[in-house]
């Protein structure tokens, strides 16, 4: 028997009601970028998360009617979206990274960092993955790339830093969620100062990297994204600096250190001419990212 509106219309299926969604978010004339690319991406995910389906969802899952009851919580969810350009993934309290589903909420950046794809691929070829032992995740917001970095080597340690209580309370839960107490460890540390004299095979980290120009000009979704997070001084390398000063102090020998600093690309090489940064490429998009040797840090002191 199909589902009947008060109206005595049937309600809609789940496929009429992401085609409808999908075009009003497109004529919202949104900004997208915080873990989804299009209108669409957003419609799925508000529908999905009310109605709380799989993802991906069974083909018989689009055939679904929806309830008023639940047409009536997407809206409200519609209406936050548009209204406020809150990013999706802060009303669903969901996002996915490296392919693991983690808790996100105001209190830290939604992960969207390229560093996923070298996770999936155990930083090969920069490191061989049977030697890495010790991993450190630096500023690591909601946990996501300690917690992606712990299940992709079952056999390392990961301690996952950060200066704000807020942001280590986030990574906290995802830790737990994903079983993960044993090896990882949050910490709170301001870059390297709380670590004391730890030494890691891989430090890891997307530090703010925005400077303060840029900072004015981001679209408004960003103003709901703690600025902690983003803001990296007038060239955007504040954070930077920091890390290429100390990081070799805390690599083993052989050890690499990745980092992002997204648009601050250029500034970082004209501040760094001598350093041999590796600036690597993706598949699923995005930049700004380098890889350098302890070795290579060494040499350059």
């Amino acid at each position: 028997m199909r589902q009947l509106s008060h109206s005595g219309q049937a309600n809609p299926t789940v496929e009429q009601l992401l085609v409808r969604s999908t075009r009003r978010l497109s004529r919202a004339r949104l900004h997208y970028g915080h873990g989804t690319e299009r209108a669409r991406d957003d419609a799925a995910a508000l529908l999905w998360h009310v109605m709380r389906l799989p993802w991906p969802a069974p083909a018989a899952a689009y055939r679904r009617r929806v309830s008023a009851t639940a047409r009536a919580a997407l809206e409200r969810l519609l209406q936050q979206r548009i209204r406020e350009r809150m990013p999706v993934a802060y009303l669903t309290r969901r996002c996915w990274f490296a392919g693991l589903p983690l808790y996100v909420d105001q209190r830290v950046l939604i992960p969207r960092s390229p560093i996923a794809e070298l996770i999936e691929r155990r930083f090969e070829p920069w490191i061989e993955r049977a030697r890495v032992r010790r991993i450190l995740d630096l500023g690591t917001g909601s946990g996501c790339i300690a917690v992606a970095c712990a299940r992709a080597f079952p056999r390392a340690r990961v301690d996952a830093a950060d200066l704000s209580d807020d942001a280590l309370a986030v990574a906290h839960i995802n830790i737990r969620r994903h079983r993960l107490s044993a090896r990882v460890r949050a910490v709170k540390s301001d870059h390297f100062a709380g670590l004391s004299a730890a030494s890691y095979d891989i430090i890891v980290s997307n530090p703010p990297y925005v400077a303060r120009r840029q900072l004015r000009g981001l679209p408004a979704e960003y103003r709901h994204e703690p600025r902690l997070a983003l803001a990296a001084g007038e060239d955007g390398l504040d954070s930077a600096r920091i890390i290429l000063r100390d990081a070799a102090a805390h690599l083993n020998p052989g050890g690499i250190l990745i980092v992002e600093v997204g648009n601050s690309e250029r500034a970082l090489q004209r501040a760094y001419p001598r350093l041999p940064f590796t600036w690597l490429a993706f598949e699923r998009g995005g930049g700004g990212v380098f890889v350098i040797e302890r070795e290579q840090l060494l040499q350059r002191k």
